[in-house]
């Protein structure tokens, strides 16, 4: 099991590059997320080379330039297919309480394993379960929106 975690605080000098770019950043972003391909071809000044680079990769270095405009710090998680993290874990990582996460368990929402009395959760199970209910939470607010349009509510 691999598992390492990176943290870094945004400066002050680290927040105003991010904002000086954030309009070209937030446009580049958007363009590339409605490209189909899953690459990126990205040209480094002084480099001779282009790099393709996965498209998921270029996103998320766009969402953290985003985040770091707005002075949020960013933490990393790198982890193999077969990395297990705790309850208490799962839940600082979804922002949610422990005993919520145990409740996902005991219904089956999550696969875990128990060693003992404690509950362990492998993080491709975490995410997948994540990425489901953000995908059900969009499907959800693109209905509502839907409604408030055919209702006409100013939305």
């Amino acid at each position: 099991m691999y598992m390492e975690t990176i943290l870094n605080k945004t400066t002050k000098h680290d927040q105003k590059i991010a904002k000086a770019n954030r309009a070209q950043v937030t446009k580049a972003s958007a363009e590339i997320a409605k490209t189909d391909s899953d690459t990126v071809a990205l040209h480094l000044e002084g480099f001779k080379s282009t790099l393709k680079i996965p498209k998921s990769a270029m996103l998320l270095l766009f969402d953290m330039l985003d985040k770091m405009a707005d002075g949020s710090s960013i933490s990393l998680l790198f982890s193999d297919d077969k990395s297990e993290i705790s309850t208490q874990q799962a839940a600082e990582l979804l922002g949610t309480s422990r005993p919520y996460i145990v409740s996902l368990l005991e219904k089956g929402e999550i696969p875990f394993t128990k060693i003992g009395t404690h509950r362990r959760i492998q993080m491709k199970d975490l995410i997948a379960y994540n990425q489901k209910i953000k995908k059900n939470r969009a499907h959800k607010l693109d209905f509502l929106t839907e409604q408030a349009q055919d209702l006409k509510m100013g939305y």
